[in-house]
């Protein structure tokens, strides 16, 4: 069995390679997780003996299960995704994956689990942006250079959603209300630096200043809209198109320069707020999948060649666009082109943040370049 799982990982590797050169380049609480483990001879086709001995990577990682930490909640926009990848990877490690929910202090507590964990490969970390703001934002001396990326996996649109008895029917009366009601209109959102915190930054730019408070998850403000309890939350698409498809919240903006192919009638927030466009036009939503940076190269190699074949898994990107997720893995392909988005993202919205007072440090106490 590990000689047949030694093939397909190779046979991986070498097309994944192959694609790379054609592109020019704890503790917690541990969420129910529907692992079904396939063998990973069965996901490929077979592959000479003699060519898989030389280019399989010299480990026999994986030997045994795997935890994806999910740093937030479970129900919100990262762990959703996180768990339709982690379906995916285990087609092609045959091991399984247990998702495990580590929510609070904006992604920092479960980022810093799995920098605890031993760095052998078997924890790995399925996050949202926080790593880029939470040295500025004081909540934590972690960042994306502490981590390795395997993948960056997705981009989940924001939307600006309202319970269906609102008073505000569009989106101009919402940014209305909220310009003669200023730090009256409760946002849910999931904490400061988070991406909700960064576009009600961004509102704050242009003279419109709703009240916000904080849920440890994109569920619990989705929750909060549901009750009544705020008025508005900007919350993944993800997340929402239940309950926009059955009427209980009403869409009222794309968080974006870009519509929703779903909801072609909904206004993007560029389009009513002029002079966004250059803010609205970023990924704020970016969701990776990282390791520990020094787990050992030839694990990276292995869950870098797994994920590359996982994401085109028929079933993983039939989720994917039934729920309108931006595919970053299309767009960086390589570490490279990922650490690069990694540092253009986290010099964007650090000097966002820093420029709107809402940071405890400025960018440049970590040499984090201004854009």
């Amino acid at each position: 069995m590990k000689k047949l799982i030694a093939c397909a990982l190779a046979l991986v590797m070498v097309l994944a390679m192959a694609a790379c050169s054609g592109s020019g380049s704890g503790t917690g609480t541990t969420a129910p997780a529907d692992t079904v483990t396939t063998p990973a001879s069965a996901a490929a086709p077979a592959v000479s003996p003699a060519a898989a001995a030389s280019a399989a990577p010299q480990t026999d990682y994986p030997k045994k299960a795997i935890t994806m930490i999910v740093p937030y909640g479970a129900g919100g926009t990262t762990d959703l995704v996180g768990r339709q990848l982690a379906i995916a990877l285990e087609k092609q490690l045959g091991q399984s994956i247990v998702v495990e929910n580590m929510a609070g202090a904006s992604g920092s507590i479960g980022a810093q689990a799995a920098l605890d964990a031993d760095p052998d490969g078997y924890t790995v970390l399925f996050t949202a942006d926080s790593l880029g703001t939470q040295r500025v934002m004081g909540i934590s001396e972690m960042s994306y250079a502490d981590f390795a990326p395997i993948a960056a996996v997705a981009n989940d649109p924001k939307v600006i959603v309202v319970a269906k008895d609102c008073p505000y029917g569009t989106i101009q009366e919402l940014l209305d209300g909220i310009k003669a009601n200023p730090n009256k209109i409760q946002m849910s959102y999931t904490g400061p630096g988070g991406s909700g915190h960064v576009q009600a930054l961004i509102m704050n730019q242009f003279g419109y200043e709703p009240a916000l408070t904080a849920y440890s998850s994109g569920s619990d403000c989705l929750t909060a809209v549901l009750g009544n309890q705020v008025l508005f939350t900007n919350s993944n698409y993800s997340t929402v198109v239940s309950y926009i498809k059955s009427g209980d919240l009403k869409a009222l903006a794309v968080c974006s320069t870009q519509p929703i192919a779903d909801l072609p009638d909904v206004p993007t927030l560029a389009s009513v707020i002029p002079g966004s466009d250059a803010l609205m036009d970023i990924p704020y939503t970016p969701l990776s999948l990282l390791v520990d940076k020094d787990v050992p190269a030839d694990v990276q190699a292995v869950l870098s060649a797994a994920t590359q074949a996982a994401v085109q898994d028929a079933d993983f990107n039939k989720w994917m666009e039934e729920n309108c997720v931006d595919k970053l893995y299309e767009k960086y392909t390589t570490v490279e082109q990922m650490k690069a988005f990694y540092d253009q993202w986290e010099s964007t919205v650090s000097w966002l943040l820093y420029d709107a007072g809402a940071t405890k440090f400025s960018p440049e106490e970590f040499n984090i370049p201004k854009p």
